[in-house]
């Protein structure tokens, strides 16, 4: 791992001048992964896990397919993915939702002191301690990539800001190389729920904890339709119940 001065001292718009240069010559998702992961090593002492693109709905989360729509590194340990995969279609990882919704890169050290999850929340964590995974930093791209990075070490004292920098940075060129590179595949573009304006108000009254009564009152609309409504976006959202048509149009942006 390089020292704090060296971190701070990274040329960081040079490095990345030729990374970029050199990302448009590769030709297939492992190439990729291996350009980034030069980049990684060689000026921060840290690994690449890999990259996913995820579709738009959280619910299609199982249909996330190794070497179609998730990529990883040759560096990560044997057997974490098959391990990764199977929980993650039982559960969701916190730390995978978190990172879709922020605009910051954080560690998996920063995300367990924020989250501070209990209980079945801490498999993600606990499962990357079993491989020996330490800490990791996860990078969104557009939130419908993320690219991360893993180190048998903890990050947070070592990891700089322009260290953060270059990381992010390079994530996002690997991201758009993958995104030339893979397939296209209807089921993960354009698939955006079309919310209706009268849907929208009414999961912006769920979000802030009005009920039904009182959200028909507010819009001046009968009861009936208020669930309507709320039955046409769970639908549409892919979800099963009105609190997660509210969490996932907040996580699209749908609502503030």
């Amino acid at each position: 791992m390089a020292s704090t001065a060296q971190l701070n001292a990274l040329p960081i718009t040079p490095v990345l001048t030729e990374f970029t240069d050199c990302m448009d010559r590769r030709k297939t998702p492992a190439e990729v992964l291996d350009t980034l992961h030069a980049l990684a090593s060689k000026y921060l002492g840290i690994s690449v896990l890999g990259a996913a693109r995820f579709p738009v709905r959280t619910s299609d989360w199982k249909s996330t397919r190794l070497g179609r729509d998730a990529f990883l590194h040759p560096s990560v340990p044997q057997g974490w993915w098959e391990e990764y995969s199977g929980m993650a279609g039982r559960e969701y990882d916190p730390g995978v939702m978190m990172a879709r919704s922020s605009l910051m890169a954080c560690t998996w050290t920063e995300t367990m002191q924020m989250l501070e999850p209990i209980g079945i929340d801490r498999w993600p964590y606990e499962l990357s301690l079993k491989y020996g995974m330490r800490d990791a930093l996860t990078c969104s791209v557009g939130r419908r990539w993320l690219v991360s990075y893993w180190s048998r070490q903890p990050l947070g004292n070592v990891l700089t800001q322009p260290g953060r920098i270059l990381l992010f940075a390079a994530a996002s060129f690997a991201a758009l190389r993958l995104e030339q590179l893979i397939d296209h595949d209807p089921r993960w573009m354009g698939k955006a729920a079309r919310i209706t304006p009268r849907e929208l108000a009414v999961l912006r009254l769920v979000s802030v904890g009005k009920q039904t009564e009182e959200i028909a009152k507010l819009l001046g609309l009968g009861e009936e339709t208020v669930r309507s409504h709320l039955k046409k976006a769970q639908n549409k959202l892919g979800v099963r119940n009105r609190t997660q048509a509210a969490c996932e149009a907040i996580r699209q942006n749908l609502i503030p």
